[in-house]
């Protein structure tokens, strides 16, 4: 007799065990055998320098502005250069060097530890436009249109947020052959999608300033012809 009310309880015990697996699985959550400690949840990168960062430890430095990559987007850092050897007076390919090698730069430990990174690597050089460029055209010596989509967006808003850039957050960049520069824009929406191809335009070619206006005998002179015949006006 007490043989058959202990299997009758342990197979009532296997039933509720089996209801409550069921249960556990129905309601999304793992079985597991060991006891797991969950922790606390993962933190995310900061993207976040506290002060001034230089890669280039620069402390009386130029200050600058670039973009590096963080959390799959594009973030502001603020740096300082090494002042040109040269008085630069605003020109804006010793602006677009400077911006460029800092691009290039490795981040700093601080930049690393908030998660910056670059895309930007070299070799890669910048230089001013070539004859019959637009005023304000910057070369690179490779092709905008080969360089890796992260890396083009970094220069992109890097050159068009500085003085380097030709206003309204666009900058007109080319590469070393005789394509024409397009007018590249630095948008939210590149910001925040480093990976998608920068919106581009071509730059208008400089207008002519228009002729004035002449006269009918100085237009005849010009053609080489005789002015037309006008009839006096009769007096009283």
């Amino acid at each position: 007799m007490r043989r058959r009310n202990f299997g009758r309880k342990a197979g009532t015990g296997v039933l509720a065990a089996a209801a409550l697996t069921a249960l556990v699985t129905g309601c999304g959550i793992r079985t597991t055998s060991v006891p797991v400690d969950a922790g606390a949840a993962p933190s995310r990168v900061p993207c976040s320098v506290t002060g001034e960062s230089s890669s280039a430890s620069a402390p009386q430095g130029v200050p600058v502005r670039v973009f590096l990559v963080c959390g799959s987007q594009l973030e502001a850092v603020d740096r300082r250069t090494p002042p040109p050897e040269e008085k630069a007076d605003g020109d804006p390919v010793v602006t677009a060097e400077g911006l460029l090698a800092q691009l290039l730069a490795e981040p700093s430990d601080d930049e690393r530890q908030a998660g910056f990174t670059t895309a930007v690597h070299g070799p890669l050089v910048v230089g001013g436009g070539h004859r019959g460029d637009p005023a304000g055209t910057l070369r690179l010596s490779r092709q905008p249109e080969d360089l890796p989509p992260v890396a083009l967006s970094q220069i992109v808003c890097t050159f068009a947020g500085s003085s380097a850039g030709a206003g309204d957050r666009t900058v007109l960049l080319g590469g070393p052959g005789p394509y024409a520069p397009k007018r590249y824009q630095c948008t939210t929406e590149l910001r925040e999608r480093p990976e998608s191809t920068p919106s581009t335009a071509t730059p208008r070619a400089p207008e002519t300033a228009a002729s004035p206006a002449t006269s009918p005998a100085t237009s005849a002179a010009a053609t080489g012809g005789a002015p037309p015949e006008t009839t006096p006006t009769p007096t009283g």
